[in-house]
Formats: C-alpha cells, structure tokens, sequence
C-alpha cells in the first residue's frame, strides 16, 4: 500500500461528474491513501450529474491544505461552482505554492483557471474548455493525462485509468 500514510482532499459540490469523483476515491483508497471528500458544508449530501450521491466529511473551512498530501477536483458542472468559493481557490494555490500533486479531469480545469496557476503549464481536459485553458496561459495538449510537475490533467472519464495511475505515481513520488 504504497500511498498508506497520504491524505488527499477531493472537492465536492452539486453536479460533479459520477465517476469523476468516485473512481479516482475508491482508486486512491485502494492505494492505502484517506480521501476526505470536501465541500462547503460538513455532513451535506451533494448528487452527482447522475444521482449518485456523495457526503462531504469536511467544509472548506475545516481543513488545513498542511494537513494534506494532495487535491483532486473533479469534472462535471461542479467546477463552475467550486471556483466560486474564496476556499478552494485559497486551497489549490496554496497545494500549488508548496508543489503538491493537483489533479483535475475535464471541466475540472476552470478552478485551475480561477486559481490563476496555468500559466506556462502543460495540460489537458474536456476538448470543450481547451480555449479557456489555453486563454489561461496553458499549452494544451490532446492525451488522455497530461502530467506537469505536480499537475496531473486528464480528459473525460475513458481516461480515468491512466489519470489514475499518473496521479498515484507522482504522489507516492514517483513522478514518471
């Protein structure tokens, strides 16, 4: 269990895309890892695209980023939402600023964007915000996971498995 000692915060919030959220969960917890989904409130329910339901353990402004090994964001309609708080765009630039694994998979990108953190950065995501990424000052780039230090970028859910795998690897510190 090569991931037994990490903590990884994975945003939440109404409409995030089903296997976005839940694989990459369940793939890290596989890997020893403990995933505190967080949201703005603690405790709340928030549904998926597809129903699928998820209970945040956390509110944003319960967790210390220092506490953490990583992020994750998930895609969906979600994103929209999340980089609207103060919170999460505090987080993700400050797992930036200490060079800490983010990971972010199709509209996932618009809390990067938000975060203000692409700039001059390799990515990808869904083909439908490339403009955006790009207007970001990122290179984007059409493969099913992009890895760029400690971002780690993937399309769409037929790319989970690699995403995954790239996103274990850099946080076990095996970044290749």
């Amino acid at each position: 269990m090569r991931l037994k000692n990490k903590q990884v915060i994975a945003l939440v919030d109404h409409d995030f895309e089903d296997l976005e959220l839940w694989y990459p969960v369940l793939r890290l917890q596989e890997e020893g890892a403990t995933v505190h989904l967080v949201g703005k409130e603690a405790e709340k329910v928030y549904h998926g695209k597809y129903g699928v339901p998820a209970t945040s353990d956390f509110a944003f402004s319960d967790v210390c980023v220092d506490d953490y090994n990583a992020i994750l964001v998930p895609g969906g309609w979600a994103p929209d939402k999340l980089r609207r708080y103060s919170e999460v765009i505090q987080m993700v630039q400050a797992m930036n600023e200490k060079q800490k694994p983010i990971g972010q998979i199709c509209h996932a990108g618009w809390v990067l964007i938000s975060a203000n953190i692409l700039t001059n950065k390799k990515v990808t995501s869904t083909p439908g915000i490339k403009d955006d990424m790009m207007n970001a000052g990122a290179t984007w780039i059409n493969e099913p996971v992009v890895v760029d230090g400690h971002l780690i970028s993937s399309r769409r859910p037929p790319d989970l498995p690699a995403y995954m795998k790239k996103f274990c690897d850099v946080l076990a510190g095996k970044n290749q």
